[in-house]
């Protein structure tokens, strides 16, 4: 569930790992919860297949009260020197980035973005990989807040520095050497990305199609679009299990960059799978090796 009653303000815990805009709303302002944008865009490049802007004008223009602005495009939540976008700054930085935005030891985090959100998503898991708990996803992002009438403001908010104790993770995060372990331990390698894409159709991250032996349960297929909020929790269930994700020791779920995966990893983590590793890099990386296999069709 995503619980409606207000949050203890001593306690400043959350309801669940997804809570709905009503429960946000009667909750803005309380002692130590902390709401952030998280949007980025994603735009088509011939260069690139997929160019990522920063959400941050977005953000400036209309944002949930309250909420500050986390930017994935930027050295602080993307490792500058990753050879691959977005990839994952080590839990220890993580830690002291979140910090420096106001995420405390003590601090209770929702997380939304103004269209998809999978930038949510990737900011939990990132919390999840430092070693904070206290973390939500706001179900429908800004798309369904402003939908229901409720208020937004222009600007920016910053708060104030905190520190964050970093409890290093490092386990929920694989690269391709994690997942030629995953494949031939048996694990489901699950891909996040469109059927079109799985099959090798349309954008692609330079080979077309899947990393060989990985099955497909997209990350869009698990929205309503009317509302922008995810599709009832036992849809999601089943069509985990049908993917054989619920029944697999270990899953490593990917996509292009790591970034539609996160809700993948987000959602396996809410229906009580304890064995989920994110593959960072994804297909950015893999395709770059002709030794690692592709499938299509």
């Amino acid at each position: 569930m995503t619980g409606s009653s207000p949050i203890a303000p001593s306690t400043a815990r959350l309801p669940d790992s997804l809570v709905s805009t009503e429960w946000l709303a009667a909750n803005l302002g309380a002692s130590g919860l902390r709401v952030f944008d998280t949007t980025c865009f994603l735009v088509p490049d011939p260069q690139t297949t997929l160019r990522a802007e920063s959400g941050r004008s977005s953000y400036e223009r209309a944002h949930i009260p309250g909420s500050a602005f986390l930017d994935i495009t930027g050295d602080e939540f993307s490792d500058p020197a990753g050879r691959f976008r977005f990839t994952m700054p080590s839990p220890e930085r993580l830690a002291e980035a979140f910090g420096a935005h106001g995420i405390g030891d003590d601090t209770a985090v929702v997380l939304y973005a103004a269209d998809n959100p999978s930038w949510a998503t990737r900011f939990w898991w990132m919390l999840q990989v430092a070693g904070h708990d206290n973390a939500a996803v706001l179900d429908g992002g800004l798309k369904k807040w402003t939908a229901e009438g409720r208020p937004v403001e222009s600007g920016a908010e910053r708060h104030p520095p905190a520190t964050l104790t970093p409890d290093p993770r490092p386990h929920l995060v694989v690269g391709r050497d994690g997942v030629l372990e995953a494949l031939a331990g048996g694990a489901c390698v699950i891909n996040a990305l469109s059927p079109e894409q799985h099959r090798g159709e349309g954008v692609h991250y330079g080979r077309p199609g899947r990393i060989a032996g990985s099955v497909n349960v997209a990350s869009r297929d698990l929205l309503d679009p009317s509302t922008n909020a995810f599709i009832p929790r036992g849809e999601i269930a089943a069509a985990m299990r049908e993917a054989g994700a619920l029944d697999a020791e270990r899953v490593v779920p990917y996509c292009g960059g790591g970034i539609a995966a996160s809700v993948t990893t987000f959602w396996l983590t809410r229906l009580g799978h304890r064995n989920v590793a994110l593959y960072d890099n994804s297909l950015g990386e893999w395709v770059t090796d002709p030794d690692l296999p592709m499938q299509t069709g």
